[in-house]
Protein backbone atom coordinates (compact mmCIF):
# COMPACT_ATOMS: atom_id res chain seq x y z
CA UNK A 1 0.00 0.00 0.00
CA UNK A 2 2.80 2.27 0.82
CA UNK A 3 4.01 2.04 -2.58
CA UNK A 4 1.13 2.49 -4.80
CA UNK A 5 1.26 5.78 -2.20
CA UNK A 6 4.10 6.48 -3.70
CA UNK A 7 3.52 5.96 -6.86
CA UNK A 8 0.71 8.53 -6.84
CA UNK A 9 2.79 10.76 -5.08
CA UNK A 10 5.18 10.40 -8.08
CA UNK A 11 2.80 10.74 -11.03
CA UNK A 12 1.30 13.89 -9.29
CA UNK A 13 5.01 15.18 -9.18
CA UNK A 14 5.45 14.77 -12.95
CA UNK A 15 2.13 15.82 -13.94
CA UNK A 16 2.75 19.27 -12.15
CA UNK A 17 6.26 18.95 -13.14
CA UNK A 18 7.87 20.02 -9.85
CA UNK A 19 7.29 19.60 -6.53
CA UNK A 20 5.73 22.67 -5.06
CA UNK A 21 2.69 22.53 -7.59
CA UNK A 22 2.36 18.97 -6.72
CA UNK A 23 2.83 19.70 -2.94
CA UNK A 24 -0.21 22.63 -3.77
CA UNK A 25 -2.23 19.89 -5.28
CA UNK A 26 -1.76 16.93 -2.78
CA UNK A 27 -2.14 19.48 0.13
CA UNK A 28 0.93 17.67 2.21
CA UNK A 29 4.31 19.92 2.43
CA UNK A 30 7.10 19.86 -0.21
CA UNK A 31 9.49 18.95 1.73
CA UNK A 32 7.55 15.67 2.77
CA UNK A 33 6.60 15.02 -0.78
CA UNK A 34 10.48 15.35 -1.76
CA UNK A 35 11.93 12.88 0.69
CA UNK A 36 8.45 10.40 -0.34
CA UNK A 37 10.36 10.57 -4.18
CA UNK A 38 13.88 10.07 -3.02
CA UNK A 39 13.48 6.91 -1.23
CA UNK A 40 11.19 5.94 -3.82
CA UNK A 41 14.14 6.18 -6.19
CA UNK A 42 16.10 4.32 -3.89
CA UNK A 43 13.84 1.62 -3.72
CA UNK A 44 13.90 0.91 -7.08
CA UNK A 45 17.51 1.98 -7.82
CA UNK A 46 16.97 4.44 -10.65
CA UNK A 47 17.06 8.19 -10.59
CA UNK A 48 13.44 9.14 -11.78
CA UNK A 49 13.71 12.86 -11.84
CA UNK A 50 15.93 15.05 -12.73
CA UNK A 51 16.16 18.18 -10.48
CA UNK A 52 16.87 21.88 -10.87
CA UNK A 53 16.07 25.14 -9.07
CA UNK A 54 13.45 26.20 -11.67
CA UNK A 55 11.95 22.75 -12.52
CA UNK A 56 11.89 18.89 -12.95
CA UNK A 57 12.03 16.87 -15.57
CA UNK A 58 11.30 13.39 -16.17
CA UNK A 59 14.58 10.97 -16.72
CA UNK A 60 14.10 8.25 -19.44
CA UNK A 61 13.54 5.78 -16.75
CA UNK A 62 11.44 7.88 -14.80
CA UNK A 63 8.89 8.73 -18.12
CA UNK A 64 8.81 5.18 -18.66
CA UNK A 65 7.90 4.70 -14.70
CA UNK A 66 5.35 7.19 -15.19
CA UNK A 67 3.47 5.86 -17.78
CA UNK A 68 3.24 2.79 -16.05
CA UNK A 69 2.50 4.18 -12.95
CA UNK A 70 -0.35 6.73 -13.94
CA UNK A 71 -2.53 3.62 -15.46
CA UNK A 72 -1.81 1.61 -11.82
CA UNK A 73 -3.09 4.55 -10.00
CA UNK A 74 -5.73 5.50 -12.26
CA UNK A 75 -7.55 1.87 -11.66
CA UNK A 76 -6.60 1.78 -8.38
CA UNK A 77 -8.77 5.44 -8.32
CA UNK A 78 -11.77 3.61 -10.10
CA UNK A 79 -11.57 0.26 -7.96
CA UNK A 80 -11.88 2.78 -5.12
CA UNK A 81 -14.56 5.07 -6.43
CA UNK A 82 -16.52 1.75 -7.63
CA UNK A 83 -15.91 0.09 -4.36
CA UNK A 84 -17.74 3.80 -3.13
CA UNK A 85 -20.54 3.46 -5.33
CA UNK A 86 -21.30 -0.43 -4.23
CA UNK A 87 -21.10 1.12 -0.57
CA UNK A 88 -23.54 3.24 -1.53
CA UNK A 89 -25.70 1.09 -3.70
CA UNK A 90 -25.28 -2.51 -2.35
CA UNK A 91 -26.11 -5.73 -4.54
CA UNK A 92 -26.26 -9.32 -4.19
CA UNK A 93 -28.21 -11.81 -1.80
CA UNK A 94 -28.67 -10.70 1.63
CA UNK A 95 -29.24 -13.89 3.69
CA UNK A 96 -30.72 -13.60 6.88
CA UNK A 97 -31.99 -15.54 9.82
CA UNK A 98 -34.50 -14.15 11.96
CA UNK A 99 -36.97 -14.84 14.64
CA UNK A 100 -40.35 -16.45 13.41
CA UNK A 101 -42.94 -14.18 15.45
CA UNK A 102 -41.04 -11.10 15.81
CA UNK A 103 -39.89 -11.47 11.81
CA UNK A 104 -44.01 -11.58 10.84
CA UNK A 105 -45.13 -8.82 13.30
CA UNK A 106 -42.53 -6.41 13.39
CA UNK A 107 -39.26 -7.14 10.96
CA UNK A 108 -41.53 -7.47 7.84
CA UNK A 109 -42.13 -3.92 7.15
CA UNK A 110 -38.99 -2.74 7.83
CA UNK A 111 -37.41 -5.36 5.41
CA UNK A 112 -39.88 -4.00 2.96
CA UNK A 113 -38.83 -0.39 3.91
CA UNK A 114 -35.31 -1.73 3.46
CA UNK A 115 -35.90 -3.24 -0.11
CA UNK A 116 -37.32 -0.32 -1.29
CA UNK A 117 -34.22 1.17 -0.21
CA UNK A 118 -32.12 -0.71 -1.84
CA UNK A 119 -33.40 -2.43 -5.18
CA UNK A 120 -30.34 -4.04 -5.99
CA UNK A 121 -30.78 -6.46 -3.05
CA UNK A 122 -32.10 -9.42 -3.56
CA UNK A 123 -33.33 -11.43 -0.07
CA UNK A 124 -33.23 -14.92 1.00
CA UNK A 125 -34.92 -14.98 4.57
CA UNK A 126 -34.75 -18.21 6.76
CA UNK A 127 -37.63 -17.76 9.98
CA UNK A 128 -36.45 -20.21 12.44
CA UNK A 129 -36.68 -20.44 16.36
CA UNK A 130 -33.05 -22.50 16.49
CA UNK A 131 -29.87 -20.73 16.85
CA UNK A 132 -28.38 -21.42 13.06
CA UNK A 133 -24.67 -21.80 12.72
CA UNK A 134 -22.95 -18.84 11.35
CA UNK A 135 -19.61 -20.40 10.68
CA UNK A 136 -20.86 -23.31 8.76
CA UNK A 137 -24.07 -21.86 7.40
CA UNK A 138 -24.64 -19.46 4.45
CA UNK A 139 -26.40 -16.64 6.56
CA UNK A 140 -24.60 -13.18 6.12
CA UNK A 141 -26.47 -12.05 9.91
CA UNK A 142 -28.27 -13.70 12.10
CA UNK A 143 -31.00 -11.25 14.13
CA UNK A 144 -31.57 -12.90 17.64
CA UNK A 145 -33.83 -11.52 20.60
CA UNK A 146 -32.32 -12.40 24.13
CA UNK A 147 -28.20 -13.08 25.35
CA UNK A 148 -26.31 -12.60 22.78
CA UNK A 149 -24.30 -16.39 21.32
CA UNK A 150 -21.03 -17.81 20.68
CA UNK A 151 -18.29 -15.14 21.96
CA UNK A 152 -16.42 -16.39 18.87
CA UNK A 153 -19.16 -14.73 17.01
CA UNK A 154 -19.64 -10.73 16.41
CA UNK A 155 -23.13 -9.45 17.96
CA UNK A 156 -24.15 -6.20 17.90
CA UNK A 157 -26.85 -4.42 19.76
CA UNK A 158 -30.01 -3.10 17.98
CA UNK A 159 -32.39 -2.37 20.49
CA UNK A 160 -33.75 -3.06 23.55
CA UNK A 161 -37.49 -4.29 24.00
CA UNK A 162 -39.42 -4.05 27.56
CA UNK A 163 -41.87 -6.81 28.17
CA UNK A 164 -45.35 -6.20 29.51
CA UNK A 165 -47.71 -8.23 30.64
CA UNK A 166 -51.40 -8.28 28.55
CA UNK A 167 -54.45 -10.48 28.95
CA UNK A 168 -57.65 -10.25 27.03
CA UNK A 169 -60.86 -8.33 28.60
CA UNK A 170 -63.14 -11.79 28.23
CA UNK A 171 -60.03 -13.39 30.19
CA UNK A 172 -59.80 -10.83 33.22
CA UNK A 173 -63.72 -10.30 33.68
CA UNK A 174 -63.75 -14.89 34.26
CA UNK A 175 -60.56 -14.82 36.15
CA UNK A 176 -60.36 -11.55 37.73
CA UNK A 177 -58.20 -8.45 37.02
CA UNK A 178 -54.41 -8.55 39.07
CA UNK A 179 -53.61 -5.93 41.20
CA UNK A 180 -50.31 -6.74 42.49
CA UNK A 181 -47.33 -9.10 40.98
CA UNK A 182 -48.18 -11.65 43.67
CA UNK A 183 -51.41 -11.64 41.92
CA UNK A 184 -50.34 -13.32 38.95
CA UNK A 185 -49.35 -17.22 41.03
CA UNK A 186 -53.06 -17.57 40.90
CA UNK A 187 -53.53 -17.06 37.25
CA UNK A 188 -53.06 -18.91 33.82
CA UNK A 189 -49.89 -17.57 32.41
CA UNK A 190 -48.38 -18.51 29.36
CA UNK A 191 -45.23 -19.27 29.27
CA UNK A 192 -41.70 -20.21 26.55
CA UNK A 193 -40.99 -23.94 26.69
CA UNK A 194 -41.37 -24.04 30.51
CA UNK A 195 -43.08 -23.01 33.74
CA UNK A 196 -40.52 -20.77 35.22
CA UNK A 197 -40.62 -17.60 36.80
CA UNK A 198 -41.09 -13.85 35.48
CA UNK A 199 -38.87 -11.04 37.01
CA UNK A 200 -40.66 -7.84 37.06
CA UNK A 201 -39.96 -4.10 38.61
CA UNK A 202 -41.56 -0.66 38.68
CA UNK A 203 -38.77 1.14 38.80
CA UNK A 204 -37.64 1.04 42.25
CA UNK A 205 -37.94 -2.55 43.21
CA UNK A 206 -37.44 -6.08 41.71
CA UNK A 207 -39.57 -9.01 42.50
CA UNK A 208 -39.69 -12.86 41.21
CA UNK A 209 -43.36 -14.23 40.60
CA UNK A 210 -43.60 -17.94 40.09
CA UNK A 211 -46.05 -18.49 37.15
CA UNK A 212 -47.65 -21.88 35.79
CA UNK A 213 -50.47 -22.33 33.60
CA UNK A 214 -52.00 -24.90 31.11
CA UNK A 215 -50.10 -23.79 28.48
CA UNK A 216 -46.55 -23.76 27.50
CA UNK A 217 -44.95 -23.67 24.17
CA UNK A 218 -42.45 -22.79 22.39
CA UNK A 219 -43.71 -20.53 19.47
CA UNK A 220 -44.38 -16.67 21.03
CA UNK A 221 -47.26 -16.44 18.38
CA UNK A 222 -49.00 -18.92 19.58
CA UNK A 223 -49.22 -18.28 23.08
CA UNK A 224 -49.66 -14.44 21.65
CA UNK A 225 -52.96 -16.08 19.92
CA UNK A 226 -54.14 -18.41 22.84
CA UNK A 227 -54.00 -14.74 24.71
CA UNK A 228 -56.32 -13.11 22.62
CA UNK A 229 -58.45 -15.93 22.76
CA UNK A 230 -58.84 -15.47 26.71
CA UNK A 231 -55.97 -18.47 27.99
CA UNK A 232 -54.43 -16.55 30.15
CA UNK A 233 -51.56 -13.82 30.54
CA UNK A 234 -48.20 -13.24 28.61
CA UNK A 235 -45.35 -11.21 29.59
CA UNK A 236 -44.23 -9.64 26.06
CA UNK A 237 -42.70 -6.56 23.99
CA UNK A 238 -45.79 -4.10 22.88
CA UNK A 239 -44.12 -4.62 19.31
CA UNK A 240 -44.94 -8.13 19.43
CA UNK A 241 -48.57 -7.97 20.89
CA UNK A 242 -49.50 -4.76 18.93
CA UNK A 243 -51.69 -5.85 16.47
CA UNK A 244 -53.70 -7.63 19.32
CA UNK A 245 -53.79 -4.79 21.11
CA UNK A 246 -55.12 -2.08 18.33
CA UNK A 247 -57.95 -4.58 17.83
CA UNK A 248 -59.41 -5.07 21.56
CA UNK A 249 -58.13 -8.38 21.69
CA UNK A 250 -55.67 -8.00 24.30
CA UNK A 251 -55.26 -5.04 27.08
CA UNK A 252 -52.08 -4.22 29.41
CA UNK A 253 -52.49 -4.52 32.75
CA UNK A 254 -50.28 -4.15 36.21
CA UNK A 255 -49.18 -1.15 33.98
CA UNK A 256 -46.22 -0.06 36.35
CA UNK A 257 -44.84 -3.05 36.11
CA UNK A 258 -42.66 -4.56 33.26
CA UNK A 259 -40.09 -7.27 32.44
CA UNK A 260 -36.44 -7.74 31.78
CA UNK A 261 -35.58 -5.32 28.93
CA UNK A 262 -34.79 -7.76 25.85
CA UNK A 263 -31.94 -7.02 23.54
CA UNK A 264 -31.95 -7.56 19.94
CA UNK A 265 -28.72 -8.62 18.59
CA UNK A 266 -27.26 -8.82 14.70
CA UNK A 267 -25.15 -11.62 14.90
CA UNK A 268 -22.05 -11.97 12.36
CA UNK A 269 -18.92 -14.02 12.01
CA UNK A 270 -16.98 -11.52 11.49
CA UNK A 271 -16.35 -7.41 11.45
CA UNK A 272 -15.60 -7.69 8.01
CA UNK A 273 -18.95 -7.09 6.22
CA UNK A 274 -19.80 -7.00 2.73
CA UNK A 275 -21.98 -3.39 1.83
CA UNK A 276 -25.47 -5.26 1.88
CA UNK A 277 -25.22 -6.61 5.42
CA UNK A 278 -23.38 -3.43 6.77
CA UNK A 279 -26.39 -1.41 5.51
CA UNK A 280 -29.08 -3.98 6.60
CA UNK A 281 -27.75 -3.78 10.26
CA UNK A 282 -27.43 -0.05 10.26
CA UNK A 283 -30.92 0.66 8.75
CA UNK A 284 -32.37 -2.02 11.44
CA UNK A 285 -30.33 -0.10 14.56
CA UNK A 286 -31.80 2.80 13.44
CA UNK A 287 -35.19 1.98 12.58
CA UNK A 288 -35.54 0.04 16.00
CA UNK A 289 -33.96 3.04 17.84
Amino acid sequence: MELLNDMALFVEVAKARGFRGAAEILGMPNSTLSRRISALEKAIGLRLLHRTTRKVELTEAGQIYFERCKRIVDEARLAHEQLGEMLAQPTGVLRVSLPVDFAITYLAPLIAEFADLYPGITFDLDLTSRRVDLVSEPFDVAIRMGESEDSQLIARPLAALTSHLYASPRYLQTSGMPHAPDDLERHQCLGILKPGAWTLNDGAQTVSIRVGGRFIANNVGLLRRLAACDQGIVLMPEEIVADEVAAGQLCRILPQWSGTPMTIYAITETRLLPAKTQRFIEFLRTRLA
